[in-house]
C-alpha cells in the first residue's frame, strides 16, 4: 500500500517528464488569426454535450457478428428481439444503475439497397417494426440505442454505405430517435477521412438531436505517426484506435501491449468528450478466464475507455456479471477529470508492467498487471 503522497510524486517523476512548450504571440495579427481560427472551430467542431465520462452499453459485433438467418440461428440471430432482450437485462440486472446506457447495432442490420427515394431501409425480417419501433421500446427502458453505418460506398458487411448521402442518413437516423452513431471505415481511401468524418460531424451538428459519435478513423490509417488526433478528438465522441478484439486472451493482451506502447502519442487527446476505444469488452464470452477476465477490465478503465460489453446478457455466468458491476473500477474509468492513464513502468523481459492514472480528487489509481504466465508467485516494487 503507497500513500497518495508517495504515488504523486512517483507519477510526477515517471510520467510527467514530458510535456509541450506553449508559444506564446502577442503581436495584433496573430491575435486576429487566433480569433478566427477560433471562430472556425466553433462552426465545425462536434457540439452535442454528450461522452463527458466514457460512454457505457453493450454492442453485438463480437459476440454476434453479421448472424442473419434467424431460422437456422434464432439464438443469435441479430434481431430486433435480441437487442430488446439484452436492453431488458441491461435494465432489469443491475447493468444500467451502474451505467451501461447505449444499446448499439452494429452492421448488417438494413437491406442491400436503397429504397427509390435513396433511403436506407431496415431488413424487414430483422426489424419488423422498424428501428425506430425498436428505438421506442429501448427509451421505454430508459436507455439509449445506437446504429452502425459506414463512410465508405459500402459498410464491411456489404450493405450501402453512407458516401454520398451523409445528410440523408444521418437525418434519418434522428428521425428515428437513435442516440448514437458508430461509423466505419471499409470500402473508401483513408485519404477521405479528413474531410469525410468532419462532413459527418457537420450533419449530426445540424439535426439538432444529441448523438454520439464514435468514428473508426485511426484504426484505418497504417502509419499510427500520420494519425491526426487532434482533428479526430474535434470531431468525434471516441474513436476506434487499433485492430479490430476477438474473443481470446492474446487478442486483449495484443491490445493493452499496443495502447501501452503508444501511451504517449494517445493520452494527450483523451478527454471529457473525447476517448480513444480500445474496442468491446469480451468479459461473458468464451476466450478469458477469471483473472483475464478482471485484466480486462482494470486497464480498460485505466484507459478511461468506452465500456462497450459484447456478449450474451442472458447466460452470463455469476463471477463475469459481478467484474462487469464492480462499482470501484467504474468508478475509474468516469472519473469526470477524464485523463487517460498510462503504462509508466516495464520491466526489460516485459513480464509485469504498472499502470497509473491520476483521479479527479487527487488520488491516483494504480494497477499492476503481470503479464508473463509461469504460474509461480513474483515480487515486484515500484521502482
Amino acid at each position: 500500500v503507497y500513500s497518495d503522497n508517495f504515488l504523486k510524486q512517483w507519477y510526477q517523476r515517471r510520467v510527467r517528464g514530458c510535456c509541450l512548450d506553449v508559444l506564446c504571440v502577442t503581436d495584433t495579427s496573430s491575435r486576429m488569426i487566433t480569433l478566427l481560427l477560433v471562430l472556425l472551430h466553433a462552426a465545425t467542431a462536434l457540439d452535442n454535450g454528450l461522452a463527458l465520462t466514457p460512454p457505457m452499453g453493450w454492442l453485438n459485433w463480437e459476440r454476434y457478428r453479421c448472424v442473419t438467418d434467424c431460422v437456422k440461428d434464432p439464438e443469435n440471430c441479430i434481431n430486433a428481439e435480441l437487442f430488446l432482450t439484452m436492453a431488458k437485462h441491461m435494465a432489469y440486472d443491475g447493468y444500467a444503475d451502474v451505467g451501461y446506457q447505449y444499446v448499439n447495432i452494429d452492421d448488417c442490420w438494413m437491406e442491400r439497397t436503397r429504397n427509390d427515394a435513396g433511403l436506407l431501409v431496415p431488413n424487414p425480417d430483422l426489424f419488423p417494426d422498424g428501428v425506430d419501433g425498436l428505438a421506442d421500446q429501448i427509451h421505454a427502458l430508459g436507455l439509449k440505442i445506437g446504429i452502425y453505418e459506414d463512410y465508405g460506398t459500402h459498410t464491411c458487411g456489404g450493405f450501402p454505405g453512407t458516401r454520398d448521402h451523409v445528410d440523408d442518413d444521418v437525418n434519418l437516423f434522428a428521425s428515428w430517435g437513435i442516440d448514437s452513431l458508430k461509423l466505419d471505415g471499409c470500402f473508401c481511401n483513408a485519404t477521405e477521412f479528413p474531410t469525410g468524418y468532419p462532413l459527418v460531424t457537420k450533419a449530426l451538428n445540424a439535426t439538432g438531436r444529441p448523438i454520439l459519435y464514435s468514428c473508426s478513423w485511426p484504426a484505418y490509417i497504417g502509419n499510427k505517426d500520420k494519425v491526426p488526433y487532434g482533428d479526430i478528438a474535434e470531431n468525434c465522441n471516441l474513436w476506434r484506435n487499433y485492430a479490430d478484439i476477438q474473443d481470446s486472451w492474446d487478442s486483449v493482451a495484443n491490445i493493452i501491449n499496443w495502447f501501452g506502447d503508444n501511451h504517449g502519442m494517445l493520452a494527450s487527446f483523451a478527454r471529457p468528450g473525447a476517448w480513444n476505444d480500445p474496442d468491446m469488452l469480451i468479459i461473458g464470452d468464451y476466450g478469458l478466464s477469471f483473472e483475464q477476465s478482471q485484466t480486462q477490465m482494470a486497464i480498460w478503465s485505466m484507459m478511461a475507455a468506452p465500456l462497450y460489453m459484447s456478449n450474451d446478457l442472458r447466460n452470463i455466468r455469476q463471477w463475469q456479471k459481478d467484474i462487469l458491476l464492480n462499482q470501484e473500477v467504474i468508478a475509474v474509468d468516469q472519473d469526470p477529470l477524464g485523463k487517460q492513464g498510462m503504462r509508466v513502468f516495464q520491466d526489460p523481459k516485459k513480464h509485469h508492467e504498472y499502470w497509473v492514472r491520476e483521479l479527479s480528487d487527487g488520488s491516483y489509481a494504480v494497477v499492476f498487471y503481470r503479464r508473463d504466465n509461469n504460474g509461480f508467485p513474483k515480487h515486484s516494487r515500484l521502482p
